[in-house]
């Protein structure tokens, strides 16, 4: 998937996955989505997912309503570490994250 926002290009081709997360919704229901974390080679966070009309991934329909659609949402690193505390397991974005986590 690719897409350029706000003049800078988003390609999960090149870029590095870190995980994969979801909704808790099962797919074809309403709200379900299916994401993944990226880190570009310059170091930007970004998310490429899918998801039902009344997730993030949602637009608007022909005719009026919304349908499931796809899309990429840059992130900033502490939304994107946020993001993997919620999804993945710390020994999975981790080092990513150095300068940012810290001995309890």
């Amino acid at each position: 998937m690719k897409q350029v926002i706000e003049g800078k290009r988003y390609d999960t081709s090149t870029a590095r996955k870190i995980g994969s997360g979801g909704g808790k919704a099962y797919p074809g229901d309403f709200h379900y989505y299916s994401e993944s974390l990226y880190i570009t080679k310059k170091g930007s966070f970004f998310l490429a997912g899918e998801g039902g009309p009344l997730s993030r991934y949602g637009r608007p329909a022909y005719g009026g309503g919304t349908c499931g659609g796809e899309g990429i949402i840059p992130v900033s690193k502490e939304d994107a570490l946020s993001w993997c505390e919620e999804h993945l397991d710390p020994e999975d974005y981790s080092e990513y994250f150095e300068d940012m986590i810290e001995d309890a």
